[in-house]
């Protein structure tokens, strides 16, 4: 077991180690887990940064390991009403006139806790937003704690992510990640020898803005496979956005994506709690050595969609109050 301060290609990092599993966090950066190795089967998980890439990583870093989105995806014309406040929010994407994906995933957290046990060693990681550090709360005004737990052993690993509001309103909250899995994942195999299965219930009909229409459809004969023996995710662009509802994993009701290779019979698991009740699968294209299963707690703009909370995820934290989300990794 093992858990150290790394430079890693010029960044201050934490890295954590068992028997099996090395994984590797970047507190400046949104927390993010940018490894995670399977030391005995020789499987990288996650979309890592090269050398040559960390420049770009710092830029972008949602097309990299495990960034947190707050709030996740688009939200339109980037304002919403809630609670009798309106929240406005900078235009990322010009073209749709959205704002997407948050500033979470750039921020700079504190290590705030390290933990070993006979089995296990833990990193937590903190970022306070308030009145002074206000990098979030300049468009967002909530006093909030967000915390990253990263739980290793040599079965898993364990990501959890807690929000705590500290100020005096309720604070309206959605989370997701932006997870880019590699393909491929192991030697000596080739993208088309994987498929992915993932708990996909309903698409959502999206404009021409990638913003939800209010309609739910139901799953085509070829998104069907996701459900069942699994489906290509590479040669062709995939963007759809999605609810969740959980497949059948060894007779036991499973919420989550698995990408398997089928030459070996290997699989990485990405499995959520309940939290997670919508997803957006993503191969920027196709063309690219990963895809990207991002479970989200609400659908793409929730806020601004005419629909009951209990369909698009919409929720908020009392004062005082904290909600926290659970995401595992692990090879089978």
């Amino acid at each position: 077991m093992k858990i150290e301060k790394i430079s890693w290609h010029g960044v201050d990092a934490v890295l954590l180690e068992t028997t099996v599993y090395e994984a590797i966090m970047i507190p400046s950066v949104g927390a993010n887990l940018v490894k995670l190795y399977n030391k005995v089967k020789k499987i990288d998980i996650l979309r890592t940064p090269t050398e040559d890439e960390v420049g770009s990583f710092l830029l972008r870093p949602q097309i990299f390991g495990v960034p947190l989105l707050f709030p996740p995806n688009r939200i339109e014309d980037g304002t919403y009403n809630f609670a009798g406040k309106k929240y406005e929010f900078p235009i990322t994407i010009p073209a749709q006139n959205n704002y997407h994906h948050g500033i979470m995933k750039s921020q700079d957290f504190t290590i705030t806790r390290t933990r070993f046990s006979a089995d296990a060693v833990e990193v937590e990681a903190t970022f306070y937003s308030n009145r002074i550090n206000n990098a979030i709360y300049v468009n967002f005004p909530h006093d909030f704690v967000c915390k990253i737990r990263i739980i290793l052993t040599d079965n898993e690993l364990t990501h959890i992510v807690s929000f705590t509001n500290f100020g005096l309103e309720p604070m309206p909250l959605g989370v997701g990640f932006h997870t880019p899995i590699r393909l491929p994942f192991s030697e000596n195999t080739e993208k088309s020898d994987y498929k992915m299965r993932l708990s996909a219930g309903n698409r959502w009909e999206l404009s021409e803005r990638s913003l939800p229409t209010g309609n739910l459809l139901e799953l085509s004969e070829e998104e069907l496979q996701l459900r069942n023996e699994g489906m290509t995710v590479t040669g062709k662009p995939i963007e759809i956005a999605l609810t969740d509802k959980a497949i059948e994993v060894n007779g036991k009701p499973y919420h989550g994506a698995i990408l398997t290779n089928s030459k070996d019979n290997v699989s990485v698991f990405y499995e959520v709690d309940k939290e997670f009740k919508h997803w957006t699968l993503w191969n920027n294209g196709g063309e690219v050595n990963w895809v990207c299963p991002e479970p989200q707690t609400w659908a793409i703009n929730a806020p601004n969609l005419k629909l009951p909370a209990e369909i698009t995820g919409f929720q908020s934290v009392k004062t005082g109050k904290t909600w926290s989300g659970t995401t595992r990794f692990y090879v089978k």
